[in-house]
């Protein structure tokens, strides 16, 4: 069995942990994630298609915010080794070029017979929450 050294083991994990993690939002990360997904939806990419929208500018892709809980479940909690099950998500509010988006991850359940370990995911911009939902991890 893989020894993970960035890894808190299953029993030591406990309902109320969190981590988090920022980024600031580029224009750069905007085409790159549009690239990788295949999501070109103008209103990620094309500044008069935006100004039309009810945004009034161009927007992240919600999908891009989701995936910053990804990046602390690798590394945070519970870190290494860990395997992504489930996630739901609510889209609250647009993220746009230049904010800076904050992802927390809270525990709110841990299953030790099932190795499972339940979270909370937020990602805030300014306080205010643009996406949530709760997150399912397994851990081998």
């Amino acid at each position: 069995m893989a020894n993970f050294l960035n890894a808190i083991p299953l029993e030591e994990i406990k309902i109320g942990m969190s981590a988090t993690y920022s980024q600031t939002v580029t224009d750069a990360d905007i085409k790159s994630f549009a690239g990788i997904s295949g999501d070109r939806n103008p209103v990620h990419l094309d500044e008069k298609y935006a100004e039309e929208s009810r945004y009034k500018k161009r927007i992240a892709h919600g999908m891009m915010t989701a995936s910053y809980f990804s990046a602390l479940f690798g590394t945070k909690i519970p870190g290494e080794g860990c395997v992504y099950v489930a996630q739901s998500l609510k889209f609250k509010r647009p993220v746009y070029v230049d904010d800076t988006v904050t992802a927390t991850v809270e525990v709110i359940q841990v299953d030790l017979s099932k190795k499972r370990v339940f979270l909370k995911t937020t990602c805030k911009v300014n306080n205010k929450i643009v996406t949530d939902g709760e997150a399912e991890i397994f851990i081998p």
